[in-house]
């Protein structure tokens, strides 16, 4: 029996698998999902306070639709031979579709990165949490002011004071200058101080030492600076982007039996654009790829990849959330109504579970768009 494997339980895992179920239908068609965990864990949540509310267990999604997951870290794949080794163990494929993500870019070489804390994964967003649990006048430093750091420093600011460092003289530099003013409005509405064109160069029990050369208090250090793709698209390619993602065409092609989604893959978005590693990226992503690994084999026509068009949510805290639309990030909701969308957005995000039904039908919906919200120019004028 031919035999689609999918690298990766993340949101391009998951619905790589869901949109190869799909692509199946009636025929005979194996489809593994090799992951280490249990559960998808939805990263854009782990900056609450209560992170496990942000996990969904794997067999509920996958048992429905009939794919198999083996509990696994592959460490190589061998696209000769194609088979991917995972844990020692070899597994066999005829289509296989990378959808590995990415992981947040360590320090290297800086003292005390061994006390660092994340927001990266589960257990680094659990850790965090244990370590504010129950301190009274506690102080954080944050590193990276880009949208992960933006989103930390503002939920942490109910629970500690904040100092946000990033090498940018800018906070939210990566988001250009169109939420500039909302951003720095919300910061100082919840009282977090910034030490921007620095970063840290050491840190200690309880404190933090900026290449400024000042020492500041730190009961916690959190790490928000950069994001790359799993190393495993090295072994894809030889001709990888600057966040280390494996060129697709327009069907999520890399190689003539491999497909890639998901932060792993470097997508066209449209003409000037590439996707970014988001979500609203991932899931069709996911959706696309699986289903053409899977068409491939079964002789069914393939989907093309025509993602929705580009939005960004950010939740700040006490002061709100913003929600843009465009490339240039056109602000159209800020403040309690940016909030509702990010909180709207978050709840989307989950996928469909128990119901083979559901999660197919999910699968099939393949250009993924947020509701528009008109720019004020845009809104028809009241009468009167």
């Amino acid at each position: 029996m031919a035999h689609v494997v999918i690298i990766g339980g993340g949101f391009a895992g998951v619905w790589s698998a869901a949109g190869a179920a799909l692509a199946r239908g009636d025929a005979e068609l194996r489809i593994t999902l090799v992951a280490p965990n249990d559960h998808l864990v939805l990263r854009p949540r782990l900056y609450e306070p209560e992170p496990e509310s942000a996990a969904v267990e794997l067999a509920r999604f996958l048992g429905p639709i009939g794919v198999e997951h083996v509990r696994a870290s592959v460490s190589t794949i061998d696209t000769a031979r194609r088979v991917v080794v995972a844990d020692g163990r070899e597994i066999g494929y005829d289509r296989l579709v990378l959808a590995a993500g990415s992981g947040l870019v360590r320090p290297g070489g800086l003292p005390g990165a061994e006390r660092l804390f994340d927001i990266d994964t589960l257990d680094g967003a659990r850790r965090l949490t244990e370590r504010l649990r129950g301190r009274e006048d506690s102080s954080v430093v944050v590193v990276g002011a880009g949208f992960v750091g933006l989103e930390a420093a503002t939920a942490l600011a109910a629970r500690a004071r904040v100092l946000l460092v990033d090498r940018s003289r800018t906070a939210g530099s990566p988001l250009g200058p169109g939420p500039r003013e909302e951003i720095e409005s919300a910061l100082d509405e919840l009282g977090v101080e910034r030490r921007l064109g620095t970063t840290v160069t050491e840190v200690g029990d309880g404190y933090a030492v900026l290449s400024d050369g000042a020492r500041v208090e730190a009961d916690a250090v959190v790490w928000c600076v950069g994001m790359r793709a799993s190393e495993l698209t090295r072994q894809i390619s030889d001709t990888l982007d600057h966040l280390g993602r494996v060129p697709v065409d327009r069907r999520l092609r890399a190689l003539p039996e491999v497909f890639v989604a998901g932060d792993a893959a470097a997508a066209a978005a449209d003409a000037e654009h590439q996707v970014t590693q988001s979500c609203q990226h991932a899931i069709p992503l996911g959706r696309v790829a699986g289903y053409n690994a899977a068409a491939d084999l079964l002789g069914k026509e393939p989907r093309d990849f025509v993602p929705g068009p580009y939005v960004t949510c950010l939740d700040l805290g006490g002061a709100g959330g913003l929600f843009t639309r465009g490339w240039d990030r056109a602000v159209l909701a800020s403040g309690a109504d940016g909030a509702a969308v990010k909180k709207w957005i978050n709840e989307v995000i989950h996928p469909p579970v128990d119901d083979a039904s559901e999660i197919l039908a999910a699968a099939d919906q393949i250009r993924v768009e947020i509701p528009f919200f008109p720019l004020p120019e845009e809104r028809p004028t009241p009468a009167g």
